[in-house]
């Protein structure tokens, strides 16, 4: 579900046509709407309603600070995998007991800030982060709360840059080693261990590899209890896809089933850390065409977004659904839809079916909501595009379009180079 829809032939964002907000926004600028990022918290909350459990937010997919808010004032809390994601989840206001602190590299200094706060827990992923962690919360003279990431050895069956949970994956401590971990963990006197994580990877759309990797993951949580280690929280990570094109992934309420009936019993407060699956198609990319171009074997659509903006499909070759903003009845040709970046593999679309555009029309870039914004850059010193919010028939810009300042911002000529 999403509200993006066509009112007549003009593609409406909620109550507000998008043709009008892009003559006073300009062009690109990704668009997101209220009213689906709302309900698919909700919707993906509620599928857990029958046990403890909390719902973080994957600030890697979205962490503009509004995004954040959202969920934050409906109760959620934040998933982070850096001190810049916590500094953005705190502006955004959430608790910090509802803050979980991935990833596999965390920096010292980002350790310290986190403690200060002090946060829900941070999922550690390797026995010398363990370790550091313990050292540094002994100098702070506090005590660290702790999960250990665990990695179950499941094959999530998705593309392999996002899938993290198989052995040759860097992410997370070995299911079979992990015992001793927490052994280990629970000697050290500045850490307390009060859980047990797992991500295996994103964009799934089969319940075959979180069922695996929740049994594995209930199967440990219960040898831990015999060795007296008490397991208070089960973070599930995320990873539960949507469709971009034709795949049919499981609704949360079927996700939440699954998981609950095979979890039964386990006597855990559960983690989820939906991400993709609450804001990506929640969220467009607008873009105007500058160019067509015909030639012998392609047809280009040339637009002024770029890969630097969305780098999905040239970075996994995804497929994002593209379409016009007004509608015509021109005969449908087969196109590249191509930016101005100097690379082969600046691309939205390839060999996509499209209406005849003209010079100046609108095209957008549907499900565009996470892993869009948060994964774009200034390659070839382009300016980063303005983040508009709808909330029923009022757009609101929640991040300017950068300028061409913003790009030297910090930059110095050394003096002998004057």
């Amino acid at each position: 579900m999403h509200d993006f829809q066509y009112q007549g032939e003009h593609l409406y964002c909620e109550e507000f046509p998008i043709q009008a907000m892009a003559k006073e926004v300009g062009t690109p600028f990704y668009l997101y709407s209220l009213h689906t990022l709302e309900s698919h918290f909700k919707g993906f909350d509620s599928a857990f309603s029958k046990v403890e459990h909390l719902i973080c937010f994957s600030a890697k997919a979205n962490s503009n600070l509004a995004i954040l808010r959202a969920f934050v004032r409906l109760g959620g809390g934040v998933d982070v995998v850096s001190g810049g994601e916590l500094f953005r989840a705190m502006k955004a206001g959430a608790q910090p007991d509802k803050i979980v602190y991935s990833g596999v590299g965390k920096r010292p200094e980002e350790i310290e800030y986190a403690l200060e706060f002090p946060i829900l827990m941070f999922n550690v992923e390797s026995s010398q982060e363990l370790v550091a962690i313990d050292q540094i919360a002994g100098k702070m003279g506090t005590q660290a709360p702790i999960s250990l990431r665990v990695n179950p050895d499941v094959d999530p069956r998705t593309h392999p840059y996002v899938s993290t949970g198989l052995k040759k994956n860097k992410f997370g401590i070995n299911i079979q080693k992990s015992i001793a971990e927490y052994e280990l963990a629970n000697t050290l006197p500045n850490v307390k261990v009060i859980g047990v994580s797992c991500h295996i990877g994103s964009q799934l759309t089969d319940m075959g590899p979180f069922v695996e990797a929740g049994q594995r993951i209930k199967e440990l949580v219960q040898k831990l209890r015999e060795k007296g280690i008490h397991i208070q929280y089960m973070d599930l990570g995320g990873g539960l896809g949507i469709t971009y094109h034709q795949e049919e992934p499981p609704h949360p309420q079927e996700y939440a089933q699954s998981l609950l009936s095979e979890l039964s019993g386990i006597d855990c407060t559960l983690i989820l850390e939906p991400g993709r699956v609450i804001a990506g198609n929640a969220g467009i990319l607008v873009t105007r065409v500058l160019y067509t171009k015909e030639g012998s074997e392609k047809n280009f659509i040339i637009v002024d977004a770029a890969m630097n903006d969305l780098i999905r499909p040239s970075l996994y070759g995804s497929y994002q659904r593209i379409q016009p903003v007004q509608r015509n009845d021109r005969p449908e040709i087969v196109a590249d839809v191509v930016g101005p970046i100097c690379e082969s593999g600046d691309f939205l679309a390839k060999d996509r079916k499209l209406p005849r555009m003209e010079p100046g029309e609108l095209l957008a870039v549907m499900s565009a909501g996470a892993y869009g914004f948060s994964m774009s850059s200034n390659y070839n010193s382009r300016p980063r595009v303005p983040e508009v919010l709808v909330n029923k028939d009022r757009f609101y810009i929640i991040r300017e379009r950068e300028d061409y300042d913003d790009l030297i911002k910090g930059e110095f000529i050394p003096d002998f180079l004057a």
